[in-house]
């Protein structure tokens, strides 16, 4: 089988170097376009030495990126930007969209597949890939739904890198420096996000350190049956038993454990003395398992295609 062709749009960002370097790795996928205004005529191997076509950045509206003939099209852009390539796109084309716009839309499918499966990921065109933040919550919840009591309490870490390229204090170094940054302290969307796709009610509190890359989420759940740590564990290593990017630990992740690391570690399963009181730690780098690497899962489900195995990140 000849590869697919594949355009991603907003490439410039940490997320879209990724994702070029993802898609270089792969001899079944061949990017034919990469659109980025502010990189537009220079060389993409410039940014991404992994792509070896000679291909040139380019500065791509919606109508010249549906006039392209490719079988996929990822949408790495900002919020509430991916509406006019949507509607330009074919509809027989797939296209995977990094932001929040269509995580909450019926008719897209929502492409978490350790949780939600991949059946409906096999064939699908419209595919809204889930927050860095949500992914952690959901893996910490996901093995317990149904079996909670009350709301779900997530205190999420993350890297500057999460707050994009555009300058704010939220990527600025000095600002973060010997700081820990709260921020959208009530309604996150990816607070809305674990909500409606786990189905539970979720308080959810983000930051920002002054380390680069990576998350962290400390949830605390409660148990309608008493529990012990070791039970807990084990439904979480039934739950993810032969997922190679899900890894279940007794130890509490860190940081560092999901860093450039493609998947994601969960662990701690700390139970209170009744039994009932629970937390468990998730960690992943909120460029891959949170952004990059999920979205190429997705891709090559819906192309039919070998999801594949993924090294750590070298940048």
């Amino acid at each position: 089988m000849s590869a697919r062709r594949v355009g991603l749009v907003g490439a410039r960002g940490h997320t879209g170097r990724e994702l070029l370097r993802l898609i270089g790795e792969r001899d079944d996928l061949d990017l034919v376009f990469a659109s980025s205004r502010e990189w537009a005529g220079r060389p993409v191997a410039e940014m991404a030495p992994e792509i070896t076509n000679g291909l040139d950045f380019e500065a791509l509206s919606p109508d010249d990126v549906a006039a392209r003939k490719v079988d996929a099209v990822i949408l790495a852009l900002p919020n509430g930007a991916a509406a006019p390539f949507v509607a330009a796109i074919a509809d027989d084309c797939v296209i995977v969209d990094l932001s929040a716009d269509y995580r909450f839309d019926e008719a897209w499918t929502y492409g978490l597949p350790e949780i939600y499966g991949r059946d409906s990921l096999i064939g699908a065109r419209r595919i809204a890939n889930p927050g860095c933040y949500a992914t952690a919550g959901q893996l910490a919840i996901a093995p317990l739904r149904g079996q909670l009591d009350g709301d779900v309490h997530v205190f999420g870490v993350s890297g500057y890198s999460g707050a994009g390229t555009t300058p704010s204090r939220k990527n600025d170094p000095e600002a973060l420096a010997d700081n820990l940054m709260p921020y959208a302290l009530s309604g996150h969307l990816h607070e809305q996000e674990m909500a409606r796709h786990a189905g539970e009610t979720v308080r959810f509190t983000p930051h920002v350190a002054a380390f680069f890359r990576g998350i962290v989420a400390t949830t605390h759940l409660t148990l309608k049956t008493a529990m012990s740590a070791d039970a807990v564990r084990a439904l979480y290593e039934q739950a993810y038993a032969g997922e190679a990017l899900i890894r279940v630990i007794a130890d509490i992740p860190e940081v560092r454990d999901g860093a450039r690391q493609p998947g994601a570690v969960v662990g701690g399963f700390a139970v209170g003395a009744d039994g009932h009181r629970l937390v468990v730690v998730s960690a992943l780098d909120n460029l891959l398992k949170g952004a990059a690497v999920q979205a190429m899962q997705n891709l090559t489900l819906a192309l039919g295609l070998p999801e594949g195995s993924y090294r750590p990140s070298p940048l």
